[in-house]
């Protein structure tokens, strides 16, 4: 070894050692007399003290060659710190050297190694090995490594068995688009990348192995943002002869698990959200729970309140939905800042048309935008049904049932931002139950899956199937942390017959659903048993525990919001001569 020790290993009772460190170079201080330099490596800094009269001038020469990253090698003994620094481990002492080794120079880096540096997003992803130096970057990916651990504790105290599922794979139709892999042996043909081990895990199922698990690489070829990347990793489950409470209970107990070892946080029970209750109450099927601001329906409170002929708002009375939210001590926002506010709502991203708003006077008494229209009787209805106090601001909007839930849920997480209400440090779980099994696409005229054509639909919901398909609820669910759905999974069906009528229902014809999935309709005649499973997102799981909003932040070769490797400079072209061995075409233009 090059080292006796690491850069974050000596303390105070290593005092008199002899110890060999090896390194990167941190800084060098040098004030004449005396010189410095701080060590590092991915254990942490040990400070390094020449000082005349000690230190032979062959050494000094040396240190002062050194510039930052240089990889050193030192000989030399542990002595106390006459001034300590509290705020490093190795704080208390230092090595005064008899031997200054360097193992190999370094070109100057284009940015600061260090925790807060002066280089942006592209320039460190573009020298990523440098930025895996700093400690932000190697605490993450020490996170993600407990992360992945722990979760291999959980799954094997739990009789689960971990097995790798192929990466070139059969492309599909459902979901995101699939990366593609041209088979130089079968010239024409293609494999895909997984978007997930969905059948794979399914067909092991039917295979006997009753608990599967894999920490997995999926791949989708969609447009990217801060949460997701052309290829991720999933915490892939399932189980055989279960229910959905046996999922919710056993993977509930994972996530708990995650929090107490990682975090040290003891996790309270997973409360229950159906779908319908999450869009009526929030506008969003991952709810943020850390706060309040809950949707208060007016239509129906409209009906109920005596209004003189003619006094009717017309942007209301035309709404097919009036909802709103009532946010705390805001009452006191000015009409610059609500003026403001609606026109980041009319942003494109959102879309409303206008905002109104009403807030409670510290007398009690309700002043709205639209004043003229309602009466004092009226405006004081609006606050009981908020249950808004002197203080509050209700903030309403109209329109289609969709979209102004939509619009409103967003509205309602940026106010909770404002007010500081999502502290990424307090954490609230929840499951969401019963989604709908499909939904319609109208630009295509047909029915489409939700999650995906194996899931199971409510046994209670399947005569629905064939005379009302989206009222049908799917046997699945999805769990939220904070806003940010991290896992979702569903009882799959099991039945060749199910899955046939609902391949069809999907728009398959017999012979499209037997090119694509009859290996699994073929399986599914051989006795297979009721099962049913879930996936996470474990880059999403690691994001959250890490205190960040981009899963990017918890990956070690990230890809750039265009799907590109700077680093690297991949995706790029491949020569004729490769593409011809592929059977593509060489007479396409090509770099």
């Amino acid at each position: 070894m090059l080292r006796t020790h690491t850069c974050g290993e000596l303390r105070l009772p290593d005092a008199t050692k002899t110890v060999t460190l090896a390194g990167w170079v941190q800084t060098v201080r040098d004030k004449g007399g005396v010189l410095w330099i701080d060590l590092r490596d991915r254990y942490g800094i040990t400070q390094i003290i020449l000082e005349d009269g000690i230190s032979s001038p062959d050494l000094f020469a040396t240190a002062r060659t050194l510039g930052r990253e240089f990889v050193l090698q030192t000989v030399g003994e542990v002595v106390e710190r006459k001034s300590k620094n509290p705020n490093i481990l190795t704080g208390e002492i230092e090595v005064r050297p008899t031997q200054l080794t360097v193992l190999n120079p370094a070109k100057l880096p284009p940015f600061l190694i260090e925790d807060e540096t002066d280089g942006g997003d592209d320039l460190r992803l573009r020298y990523r090995y440098l930025d895996l130096r700093r400690n932000p970057v190697r605490r993450n990916l020490e996170l993600r490594h407990r992360m992945a651990q722990q979760t291999r504790v959980y799954m094997d105290g739990q009789d689960f068995i971990e097995v790798e599922t192929p990466v070139l794979i059969k492309s599909t139709p459902e979901g995101a688009r699939d990366f593609v892999v041209p088979s130089r042996m079968n010239p024409g043909e293609f494999y895909a990348l997984p978007q997930s081990p969905q059948t794979f895990k399914q067909l092991l199922m039917v295979s006997g192995f009753d608990r599967y698990y894999q920490i997995v690489k999926c791949f989708r070829d969609e447009d990217l943002r801060a949460d997701r990347q052309p290829e991720f990793t999933q915490i892939d489950c399932e189980m055989t002869f279960v229910e959905q409470e046996d999922i919710l209970n056993m993977f509930e107990g994972l996530i708990r698990h995650l929090f107490k070892a990682v975090k040290g946080i003891d996790m309270a029970e997973v409360p229950r959200m159906t779908y319908a209750d999450a869009m009526r109450l929030y506008g969003s099927d991952k709810p943020d729970t850390r706060f309040g601001m809950e949707f208060r329906e007016l239509k129906g409170l409209f009906d109920t309140i005596d209004m003189t002929s003619g006094k009717g708002f017309p942007v209301f009375d035309s709404a097919p939905m009036v909802v709103g939210i009532n946010v705390p001590g805001c009452a006191d926002y000015t009409r610059k800042q609500l003026d403001e506010l609606t026109e980041w709502l009319k942003r494109p991203q959102i879309g409303a048309k206008g905002l109104i708003y009403a807030r409670v006077n510290q007398n009690g008494d309700v002043k709205s935008s639209v004043d003229k229209f309602y009466s004092e009787d009226d405006l004081n209805a609006w606050a009981a049904h908020f249950g808004a106090k002197p203080g509050d601001l209700m903030l309403i909007l109209s329109g289609e049932v969709d979209k102004v839930r939509k619009q409103l849920g967003e509205l309602r997480l940026e106010m909770g931002s404002r007010l500081g209400l999502r502290d990424p440090n307090v954490f609230k779980t929840l499951w969401v139950l019963d989604f709908p099994l499909l939904e319609y696409g109208e630009e295509e005229a047909r029915w489409f899956a939700m999650h995906h054509p194996f899931t199971s639909p409510k046994p209670e919901d399947i005569a629905l199937l064939d005379t009302n398909p989206g009222q049908v609820r799917a046997n699945a669910y999805d769990l939220v942390i904070n806003g940010t759905e991290v896992g979702g999974g569903s009882i799959r069906i099991f039945n060749r017959d199910l899955q046939a009528r609902m391949f069809s229902l999907l728009g398959f014809s017999d012979e499209e659903a037997k090119a694509q999935f009859g290996f699994l309709m073929d399986a599914f005649e051989f006795g297979a048993p009721p099962h049913g499973g879930i996936a996470f997102g474990f880059d999403r799981l690691c994001s959250l525990f890490g205190g960040s909003d981009s899963i990017r932040d918890f990956i070690a070769f990230p890809k750039n919001n265009s799907g590109r490797d700077v680093m690297i400079d991949s995706p790029s072209p491949i020569s004729r001569k490769q593409l011809a061995e592929l059977s593509i075409d060489t007479t396409v233009e090509t770099k």
